[in-house]
């Protein structure tokens, strides 16, 4: 299911021009910018000359302000803030800016990373221009919509996505589930690129007794982690009703919450034994991971979850539906356990089951971190700069087209 590396790519050897447009980048924390930040670090290796335009994110920064630096040129757009994400903005329509930009310097492609008027714009220019333009299909904002309480607006959200991803000649997908879903609902022109791990720095050899001791637990004591945003849409009520039961069976249990959100205060009130680290990142975050035991993780809007493949490679069980990453990374009862997406019940026993049975537990998570040492970053910035280069191919030469993207069955 993943794009070949097919001749014509192979002839395509010179460095590519290339445009990004985002409404997130570092130091920025979530999965979509971190995920950006590597992809441009590797594409960056690899020769390919690239433009990053985003919205500015903070008041020092000018609208329409170019910035350059090594290899990547920055050009600052005007942005609206993000109801419920402080310090992040979506990107306004810019159709006549980019047009007005690309036609002076004209990139090889245009690869839209997030899917708001600015990416919309993004596309709309690119094909006025014909340019190749490639998308991420990165969050399930029409998921989202329930959580907060605007379940109308699925329908519309939908139909906005897949006209905007068809509307790309290649829409970049983190599984081969999601592609397969995303095809039965008419989205066209997938091709799978997952995300890797740093398992340099997510390994269960960061486990740390002053941690644990500095979280008032001892050492045979189980500790149960959730990494995340505090928010709606983590479906985080099932984590809590999983870890009520295994308090109730194992007393020693602890909760740890590493992350922020606005549900921060309800859970806090909730929940006054649990411990929050609040935000984590690096070493930090890596020791948190790795100096706990049972990680609950119950989203259902996720397109990977960065998380789930942190906590394998940090050596801790797993319990997450059978969904997103986790389909593709867990084979359930060997490196982690999974249940039917949106099955509460076996989610709170099937957590409660691995509490209780610490052979269980152990073993499972004596294999977690070997299950996910083959996600080498340079492998999955292989991928990507591969399946960019082959929609340049194609758009180049239209023949090398023959069997281009498509959803194959496993």
């Amino acid at each position: 299911m993943d794009i070949r590396h097919d001749h014509a790519v192979r002839s395509l050897t010179r460095p590519l021009r290339i445009s990004l447009v985002t409404e997130t980048y570092p130091p920025e924390i979530n999965g979509v910018a971190m995920t950006l930040g590597r992809m441009v670090d590797g594409l960056q290796r690899r020769g390919h000359q690239l433009q990053l335009l985003r919205p500015r994110q903070s008041r020092d920064e000018i609208a329409g302000e170019s910035r350059s630096g090594a290899g990547m040129d920055e050009v600052l757009l005007r942005g609206l803030p993000i109801p419920g994400y402080p310090g992040l903005k979506f990107g306004l329509p810019a159709k006549t800016r980019l047009t007005r930009l690309w036609r002076s310097v004209r990139p090889d492609l245009v690869h839209v990373v997030t899917e708001g008027p600015l990416g919309w714009s993004a596309i709309a220019a690119a094909r006025k221009l014909k340019l190749p333009v490639t998308s991420d299909f990165h969050t399930n904002f029409h998921s989202y919509c329930r959580h907060y309480g605007f379940s109308w607006l699925k329908s519309p959200m939908s139909a906005y996505l897949r006209k905007l991803h068809n509307r790309s000649h290649a829409t970049l997908v983190l599984t081969h589930a999601l592609a397969r879903e995303l095809a039965g609902e008419g989205y066209r022109n997938l091709a799978v690129v997952s995300r890797g791990v740093d398992t340099d720095l997510f390994n269960p050899r960061r486990r740390s007794d002053a941690l644990r001791s500095s979280w008032g637990v001892e050492a045979d004591d189980l500790v149960v982690i959730y990494v995340g945003r505090l928010a709606p849409e983590k479906n985080l009520p099932v984590v809590l009703d999983a870890f009520a039961a295994i308090r109730a069976a194992r007393p020693d249990a602890k909760l740890l919450f590493v992350g922020d959100g606005p549900m921060r205060g309800k859970l806090q009130a909730s929940c006054p034994a649990a411990i929050f680290a609040g935000m984590r990142t690096g070493s930090d975050l890596a020791a948190h991971y790795a100096s706990a035991d049972l990680f609950l993780f119950a989203s259902l809007t996720e397109t990977f979850g960065n998380v789930t493949s942190e906590a394998l490679a940090s050596g801790v069980g797993v319990v997450a539906y059978d969904c997103a990453g986790a389909a593709d990374l867990i084979v359930d009862g060997d490196n982690g356990r999974t249940v039917a997406p949106g099955d509460a019940g076996a989610f709170m026993s099937t957590a409660l089951t691995l509490a209780r049975n610490r052979d269980e537990l152990r073993r499972l998570r004596s294999r977690s971190a070997a299950s996910v040492a083959h996600l080498d970053w340079e492998l999955i910035h292989d991928n990507f700069a591969r399946t960019l280069a082959k929609v340049v191919a194609i758009h180049e030469r239209p023949a090398a087209g023959q069997g281009e993207f498509a959803v194959v069955p496993d």
